[in-house]
């Protein structure tokens, strides 16, 4: 998989779709044992929905951690960091989730649709999970739609003769999210009490070749990146590209549904 540059504008048009999965799984974390506590967001990006944190645990001291420059960036411009009005604190700092570890305690470890960039994220679990507090919760939410036309017409695309030498392998892989049992064992046997499920989505998106948009800002990002240095293929890829998603995700009168499975794990470390 070839990793990915990353365009806070073309992330933020769906703002609010990509939120709401962030919300549904707040809503299932437990209190916090830290008074205040103290609340690391991995994957980060543009800062938006960590600055929702603030709202569920207003005295909190968030950090939300990204490898992006440019999505970093882009949550000091949008002036999510500094005191919150709650009297806690946000703030950003650049990391990448594949080395990451808790350098002090932490409540809650939480990831919004990140960890599918992260290959070997399970590797890092127990790591994670020692660096909550007793009592802490680490819980994430990750695409789990790799099957889906989004996704898979993407992969057929890239594997075809005018496209495999340059887009073959730069893709997420099938394995880049993992069934929801899995999930579950790994984090039960490490000792928390867990929560996992699935949700799928089914986005009304407007505008022209909305699900093309969508996908510019996640997961064609790879291709996107790899084509970069050559703007006519890359303009070639994305209009046979967007002309599979055409037929897959037709329009209506009143916009295009765009399905979108995510998976949910909240794990709660032993008190």
């Amino acid at each position: 998989m070839t990793e990915p540059t990353w365009d806070p504008a073309q992330y933020l048009r769906h703002a609010g779709h990509r939120a709401r999965p962030f919300t549904d799984l707040l809503a299932r974390v437990p209190g916090l044992p830290g008074d205040p506590p103290r609340i690391a967001d991995l994957g980060c990006g543009p800062g938006n929905v960590t600055a929702l944190l603030a709202d569920r645990w207003p005295t909190a001291h968030i950090t939300g951690y990204d490898n992006s420059p440019a999505m970093l960036d882009q949550a000091q411009a949008q002036a999510h960091a500094g005191p919150t009005p709650g009297g806690g604190r946000l703030d950003f700092a650049p990391a990448d989730a594949t080395a990451w570890t808790p350098a002090e305690p932490y409540d809650l470890i939480v990831s919004n649709a990140a960890l599918q960039w992260v290959p070997g994220h399970l590797d890092a679990f127990p790591a994670w999970l020692a660096g909550l507090a007793p009592g802490g919760t680490f819980a994430f939410q990750v695409p789990h739609n790799l099957d889906a036309p989004l996704h898979a017409l993407m992969r057929e695309l890239a594997a075809t003769p005018r496209w495999k030498d340059r887009l073959g392998h730069v893709l997420r892989a099938g394995d880049s999210v993992h069934a929801p049992g899995v999930y579950l064992d790994r984090l039960a046997r490490l000792g928390c009490a867990t929560d996992v499920w699935e949700t799928t989505y089914h986005h009304v998106l407007t505008g022209e070749d909305p699900v093309l948009d969508w996908v510019k800002g996640t997961g064609l990002r790879p291709a996107l990146t790899a084509l970069a240095d050559d703007p006519g293929a890359r303009e070639a890829f994305v209009a046979e590209y967007r002309d599979l998603l055409r037929t897959a995700y037709p329009s209506s009168p009143y916009g295009t549904v765009l399905p979108f499975r995510r998976l949910f794990a909240v794990a709660r470390k032993e008190a």
